[in-house]
């Protein structure tokens, strides 16, 4: 073999070496790789050169919205023993077969109940409330219909002796005591007097015994049925009715209607009156004639009030010579402003004739109406009578 031959044989086989180092090297860095993409929580390394401060800087982290805790619901509070051993959480509304017992329970230390107006004032001992070591129990037996309306669990916040309910976490339940002889809950008025104030929902009791029944609204004279479209005139069977803006036409005899099944009854007569209450208590204008007046003259002081047409205002007032019985001589109007506003002016007018030295000091005038009361004052003085000159 010549040495060129040989020169060039040994170059192939250091070639073949190398190329078997650079394949093994490269199976190995493969494998690696692929170990990296396998193994949870790594990241596979970037081939991608970190230069300077860049190289150290980390991902910058992820803002994330804080968890808002929701509030316990009141509810979970109240439950409703059916038998020894067996308890259920009420809802909204409860129904109850007149005759049966409701016994409620309520987790708390202490804790106060509250119940219809009609069990407040007589319940002839069919209520009793006990309070045990960590809840309260309400017991009613012999349910009525009359039973029917809110019943109230207030956990009580006590610091020493003196302990308040938490309004914030009571429990509240509407309990129906059904009646399938009665589907309103009774009365003993005939008819009942409710106001039509203008600044105030009214609302018309006609309370049911049963979520079910199909209730209507009507007038007694003209006999008819009255809209109720739920903007005007709304309807919730554990409220009754609402007239939400009342208005004069409002006004007469209404009673309602009940429906279920083959039952149907009447309830109370409602008598709507309308009265018109003002938006605020008047803002009285005072005004004499003079801020000072000699003995012997006569005084003029002056109480305006500018409010809503059809809304009384009541003028009294209060003057020095009322301590020596110095009789009021008062002037009252009403007119209409111009301009066909809907706005009237009361006005009232003290006279005080042939001014005395008790007459002097400070005039006030009230004027009232069914929002409240202002006062406003002024204060006159008087003078020595003036001397005539003599004549020649």
């Amino acid at each position: 073999m010549t040495s060129v031959n040989l020169i060039g044989w040994k170059w192939r086989r250091v070639l073949g070496a190398l190329l078997i180092c650079f394949m093994i090297c490269d199976l190995a860095y493969c494998h690696k790789d692929a170990q990296e993409q396998k193994s949870p929580g790594r990241k596979a390394k970037s081939s991608k050169p970190k230069v300077g401060k860049a190289a150290h800087k980390e991902p910058p982290a992820v803002k994330t919205k804080p968890k808002i805790k929701a509030p316990a619901q009141a509810q979970t509070l109240l439950t409703q023993v059916i038998n020894r051993g067996r308890f259920t959480k009420v809802g909204e509304t409860l129904k109850v077969q007149v005759g049966d017992t409701l016994e409620l329970r309520c987790r708390g230390k202490p804790v106060q109940w509250g119940v219809p107006s009609y069990l407040e004032e007589d319940d002839e001992g069919r209520l009793r409330m006990v309070q045990n070591e960590r809840y309260g129990v309400l017991t009613l037996v012999n349910s009525t219909g009359a039973d029917t309306g809110e019943y109230t669990c207030y956990p009580m916040f006590c610091e020493d002796t003196d302990c308040r309910k938490d309004y914030d976490k009571a429990g509240k339940v509407f309990v129906f005591f059904t009646d399938p002889q009665e589907l309103f809950v009774p009365s003993s008025d005939y008819y009942e007097v409710i106001q039509l104030r203008t600044n105030w929902p009214t609302r018309l009791p006609c309370q049911v015994t049963s979520p079910e029944a199909k209730v209507t609204l009507h007038r007694e004279y003209p006999p008819v049925e009255v809209e109720v479209d739920g903007t005007e005139i709304s309807f919730d069977v554990k409220k009754g009715f609402t007239i939400h803006r009342p208005r004069p036409y409002h006004a007469g005899a209404l009673y309602c209607v009940a429906s279920l099944g083959g039952l149907r009854q009447s309830s109370t007569k409602y008598m709507l009156i309308y009265v018109n209450y003002p938006m605020a208590p008047p803002a009285p204008v005072i005004q004499a004639n003079a801020s000072s007046v000699a003995t012997g003259d006569n005084l003029r002081v002056s109480c305006t009030v500018t409010g809503e047409r059809d809304v009384a205002v009541d003028i009294t007032w209060e003057y020095p010579g009322q301590q020596m019985g110095r009789p009021p001589y008062t002037l009252e109007s009403i007119r209409p402003l111009g301009g066909g506003s809907a706005r009237h002016q009361t006005q009232s007018i003290l006279l005080v004739d042939e001014v005395r030295d008790v007459d002097q000091g400070t005039y006030t005038c009230t004027a009232e109406n069914l929002q409240g009361s202002k006062s406003v004052s002024t204060t006159v003085k008087v003078l020595p009578a003036k001397v005539k000159p003599r004549k020649l």
